[in-house]
């Protein structure tokens, strides 16, 4: 697809809909600004009604903003129809045409385009060769599983050439198993067109494999955005920690002062952590510790007690309470490993630098 690659920004987008209960107006989307860089895979994620996919819709045009305009490259796109948009969407439930066949499902936007009929057939057979639909073009779509029905779904939104790609939700018919393929090749298929795409989701895992830059939205308005990495390892506050990955959560108050570190007592235990320069002594912060970043010890660290032991094969899955705290461990290869059993107590020792403070 040879044309210039575009981006989309966002600038101050809001979308009030009305309570059909109490009547009241509430904010579906608030006051929200982004910029998606031209060619970049970025992933929309967050819990239902948090706003994801009516911004995917207001993209696409089926929802109009109340405030603010969108974007598509450098020309507002806010009075354009879906159709007259230079987008195309994949959908949760795929709205291919029954009665139409693999070949004539993947050509029927180029023939609403009215494009000449061989160039239809060359660019149908490329975009199924893409997709490795190639040989069941004569298929009726009910003939199809559903990870093909997918695939004939994402072709027949790629053969128009769209500057951006939007997918809702397009993978949670699929078993999960075959939700892993399916999003390896989205994956795949974006990166060899070098397309835009913009994909909602409520399921982390897919956002962190799939995404250049993952958007958490919480209630309307943007969380946090950045890197599947630093959204991990530097979440802006507890919600984005626990949305993304599993996330324990230690209060501590601030003692002092050394260099880059700070001393925090928690739970009577004085431990060092990385410092930022708005820390001050005698405040209360926030440790983010990840599962897989601690393990348990005879010594050291913080005095626990295990209150679930359960062998997982890659990893040992312990539960321990940190005082009235309660932690969340994934040890990995536990295999000649010391293991911790119910009611036995143990230290929780971790890394300073593996924690993250709020």
């Amino acid at each position: 697809m040879e044309k210039v690659k575009k981006g989309v920004r966002l600038e101050h987008i809001s979308k009030i809909y009305k309570d059909p209960k109490t009547g009241k107006e509430f904010y579906a989307v608030k006051d929200t600004s982004l910029t998606i860089e031209p060619g970049s895979f970025v992933t929309l994620l967050g819990p239902s009604g948090c706003g994801k996919t009516t911004t995917l819709r207001m993209i696409a045009g089926f929802e109009s903003p109340d405030e603010g305009e969108i974007y598509l490259g450098d020309e507002p796109i806010n009075a354009l129809t879906p159709n007259k948009r230079d987008t195309a969407m994949v959908f949760q439930s795929y709205a291919l045409l029954p009665h139409y066949n693999v070949f004539d499902n993947v050509a029927y936007g180029l023939k609403l385009r009215k494009v000449p009929r061989e160039e239809i057939r060359e660019r149908v057979m490329r975009i199924l060769d893409l997709v490795e639909l190639t040989g069941m073009e004569g298929r009726m779509t009910n003939q199809l599983s559903g990870g093909q029905q997918q695939r004939v779904a994402l072709a027949r939104a790629l053969v128009i050439e769209p500057s951006v790609l939007l997918f809702d939700e397009p993978l949670s018919n699929l078993d999960a198993k075959l939700r892993v393929v399916m999003r390896t090749e989205i994956r795949r298929i974006q990166q060899e067109v070098g397309i835009t795409a913009i994909y909602v989701t409520h399921d982390q895992s897919e956002a962190m494999a799939l995404s250049d830059n993952i958007i958490i939205m919480n209630k309307g308005v943007v969380a946090q955005m950045g890197t599947p990495q630093e959204i991990y390892y530097h979440p802006v506050n507890e919600f984005v920690a626990d949305f993304i990955g599993e996330a324990n959560f230690l209060k501590g108050e601030m003692l002092g002062y050394r260099e880059n570190w700070a001393i925090l007592d928690v739970e009577g235990t004085h431990l060092w952590v990385p410092a930022r320069d708005d820390m001050r002594p005698g405040e209360t912060y926030t440790l983010v510790l990840r599962p897989e970043a601690a393990n348990l010890a005879d010594e050291g660290g913080l005095p626990c007690r295990v209150v679930l032991s359960c062998f997982m094969g890659s990893y040992q899955n312990y539960h321990v309470m940190v005082g009235d705290t309660l932690v969340k461990l994934e040890v990995p290869n536990p295999k000649n490993k010391r293991i911790y059993q119910v009611g036995e107590a143990c230290r929780l020792v971790f890394k300073p630098e593996s924690v993250h403070v709020l």
